[in-house]
């Protein structure tokens, strides 16, 4: 069974601790959001979970297999800015990672093109990245994030520069786009209407240096719906985590 086993993670950026024995799981299929301030480590917990950081002491496993500080092995990202080449149509920006991959040319743009409909961008397969808006570029993101087909998806705050109605239209695909195609999804944010849509749990972050202060199961069944946002218990749930990050950071 997919699994992702982070031990013990501490992080330094000179005299400032971001991360102390940080540690957390996560098993096959299922969505969890990092919730937090800005500044408390989050993005750096996720760059470390996919190499690109180093920590200076913990363990990650992901399928029982040692990935610490290594880069690709079963892993997906999707940043904030999509970061597409500028030189790539929108179909081989999601192919790039198949091509880096070694996959052959009619293999991967057959697979890219499939994601990219996925996406909802049907048709755009030879447009430019600044032919694209925000949110459409964000979709080739996520096209090509899913299109190496990973065990672990990490997503730090893919929607956080976008106006809120494509925000929100976003949201609702990549319900549904996860939905159809379960992996195990770390989703970095600042919003805890967002966590309490996405996720099957949450796990609230203290200041920097990180620690969880809750860990909360959200009690909604799937497929998730826009209404859900209106139910007394997600509105009480938003209440209350809050209250709980204000204390903190006030504390």
């Amino acid at each position: 069974m997919t699994h992702l086993s982070v031990s013990n993670v501490c992080k330094s950026f000179g005299s400032v601790p971001v991360l102390v024995d940080q540690s957390l799981d996560v098993e096959e299929g299922e969505f969890v959001a990092l919730l937090g301030p800005s500044g408390c480590g989050k993005s750096t917990l996720l760059q470390i979970i996919n190499g690109l950081v180093p920590a200076d002491r913990g363990t990650i496993l992901l399928d029982g297999k040692d990935i610490t500080g290594r880069t690709g092995a079963g892993r997906g990202m999707v940043f904030q800015g999509a970061d597409l080449f500028p030189w790539r149509t929108a179909l081989e920006n999601v192919a790039f990672g198949l091509e880096v991959m070694g996959v052959g040319k009619a293999e991967r743009l057959e697979q890219a093109r499939h994601y990219l409909h996925l996406v909802g961008l049907r048709g755009f397969e030879e447009a430019w990245p600044h032919q694209l808006s925000g949110g459409m570029q964000q979709r080739v993101g996520i096209a090509r994030a899913f299109c190496i087909r990973p065990s672990l998806l990490l997503m730090d705050e893919p929607f956080g520069a976008l106006d809120v109605q494509t925000r929100d239209i976003l949201q609702d695909e990549l319900v549904r786009i996860w939905e159809a195609e379960r992996k195990m999804v770390l989703f970095v944010t600042h919003g805890i209407e967002e966590a309490l849509y996405l996720a099957d749990r949450i796990l609230v972050f203290s200041k920097r240096p990180a620690h969880v202060l809750r860990e909360i199961v959200v009690p909604f069944e799937r497929p998730r719906r826009e209404e859900m946002k209106l139910d007394s218990t997600f509105l009480e749930l938003r209440r209350e985590i809050s209250d709980l990050l204000r204390h903190d950071i006030h504390a």
